[in-house]
């Protein structure tokens, strides 16, 4: 299982397409950084967990794509029509998916990354700010929930067609052109520029209020749900369980 996904790894990481959309990614997160966080949001410094959090709101869709984007090498017709030959292999085929959904992941890790390694470079940069411990539970929020249903529901529309992919990439947008309510403003940044405003006092810590959290949960929940509803039993894998 460890060699499919270091080696799914090495396709995906060593494929044209993940350069492109990390230099995608680092050019306009970038622009972001030093056109609109470094001015600050919600009147809060530009290193604040808002100012942060907004920024990574902004990245969002981009790094929806990206996991989608990698759930198209194994959900194309071409890696349908090899199936056959997974299930040759001495592996049970779930688990052969499971790697492969796993180095996915991994992939879209690395580009959540390198978007909070950029921040804290530019921080680091402009302002000799480095209190980066400060930062995680704004990153954990704004990413952790989206990208893990974005992986579990492309999964799961990759089964039933890959061009549905394709289609759920325009998820985010669509996000953030709509007055979305409160509890889900993290998918389109209001949140981060809204709630600090309100909680009355000069940059103020980070925190969420409970609609929110709630959101964010069933969000994360209704993706791992997702990533581990795994597809339909093989003949193969009947064999192998009474075996």
């Amino acid at each position: 299982m460890y060699k499919i996904f270091w080696y799914e790894c090495r396709r995906l990481l060593g494929n044209k397409f993940f350069f492109g959309i990390l230099l995608i990614l680092l050019f306009y997160g970038w622009q972001i950084l030093d056109r609109v966080t470094i001015l600050g949001v919600a009147h809060t410094a530009p290193f604040s967990c808002w100012s942060f959090g907004d920024y990574l709101s902004q990245m969002l869709p981009l790094l929806w794509i990206g996991a989608l984007f990698f759930l198209t090498f194994f959900t194309s017709e071409k890696a349908r029509r090899v199936r056959t030959l997974t299930d040759a292999a001495p592996m049970p085929p779930r688990r052969y998916e499971l790697s492969r959904f796993a180095a996915a992941a991994a992939g879209c890790g690395l580009l959540a990354l390198a978007c909070i390694g950029e921040a804290l470079f530019f921080y680091a940069w402009y302002f000799g700010w480095h209190v980066w411990g400060e930062l995680i539970l704004p990153a954990l929020a704004a990413l952790l929930p989206s990208l893990v249903f974005a992986l579990g529901s492309g999964r799961l529309l990759g089964r039933i067609s890959p061009k549905l992919l394709y289609v759920w990439m325009a998820f985010p947008f669509l996000c953030m052109a709509l007055p979305l309510p409160e509890p889900f403003g993290i998918l389109n940044g209001s949140f981060f520029s809204t709630w600090a405003i309100t909680m009355g006092v000069p940059d103020p810590s980070f925190s969420m209020p409970g609609s929110v959290i709630a959101a964010q949960g069933l969000l994360f929940l209704a993706g791992a749900v997702l990533l581990a509803f795994g597809p339909a039993e093989t003949g193969r894998e009947k064999r192998l369980s009474h075996v």
